[in-house]
């Protein structure tokens, strides 16, 4: 069960399967902003919704951030909350299932991430540009957690994702499927430029990079040139970066 503390991943859940959101709670402040969007559309869908002061931790931090409502994640309250289940993953060949098609797009793997809130970032990029889907490892990898569901602020719920154990194994299935497959190292053979076909892009961990058995099941391996002195980028940046000038349409 996943605690949502973000109005905006909250919001995204109720318009896409309100079946799947338990309740919404608020402490002994009304709702405002996004939060009272949350809690118009959680009555209207019959969600329900809880008011009242909260007791143990969740009292203890209302208390601490009485001198304000937000936080850096934009509009959510420790006072306020939703409880959600978690979405499903769908199968590898239903997320491959629009490649090759009239319309060029971009997949995502992500490579053993350790870090949710790299995840989250990620997914609300992919839910920016219109990633097709993200393929995920299971193994040595962040669970997609509360923390990566609202630092994806709805990101999580627009764009479909898997779960691979041998991520060697779903390489070579989405080559089959008509995917250009794309890792991306500070020590790739050419520079990042725009594409015009369907490529996966395979994101390596945050200290490792991606792993060599990854490498050998890429079709090329780009990297993003540094322009200063700093010559290489946090997981999520480097994906954010990555799909800008891939442009997926």
């Amino acid at each position: 069960m996943l605690e949502l503390k973000n109005p905006h991943s909250v919001l995204a859940a109720l318009e896409t399967r309100a079946g799947d959101v338990i309740e919404v709670r608020f402490g002994d402040r009304s709702p405002r902003g996004a939060w009272q969007e949350v809690s118009d559309l959680a009555k209207s869908v019959g969600v329900p919704v809880r008011t009242g002061r909260m007791g143990g931790a969740a009292a203890g931090r209302g208390r601490r951030d009485k001198r304000g409502d937000k936080d850096r994640s934009g509009g959510r309250t420790a006072a306020a909350s939703a409880s959600v289940r978690e979405r499903s993953d769908v199968g590898l060949d239903r997320l491959l299932s629009t490649a090759g098609g009239d319309r060029h797009g971009i997949w995502l793997a992500l490579d053993r991430l350790q870090d949710p809130h790299n995840i989250g970032a990620i997914f609300r990029t992919a839910a920016f540009f219109g990633v097709r889907g993200v393929l995920l490892t299971t193994d040595q990898s962040a669970p997609i957690s509360s923390a990566a569901y609202d630092v994806a602020s709805g990101g999580l719920e627009h764009v479909p994702f898997t779960r691979a154990s041998n991520l060697a194994r779903s390489l070579r299935q989405a080559r089959d499927a008509g995917l250009w497959v794309m890792g991306t190292s500070e020590r790739g053979e050419q520079e990042l430029s725009e594409a015009d076909r369907d490529w996966l892009v395979v994101i390596g961990s945050e200290e490792r990079g991606l792993r060599r058995l990854t490498l050998e099941h890429c079709d090329v391996v780009c990297r993003l040139a540094p322009r200063g002195e700093i010559a290489s980028l946090n997981a999520s940046v480097a994906a954010a970066v990555a799909l800008a000038v891939l442009n997926p349409s």
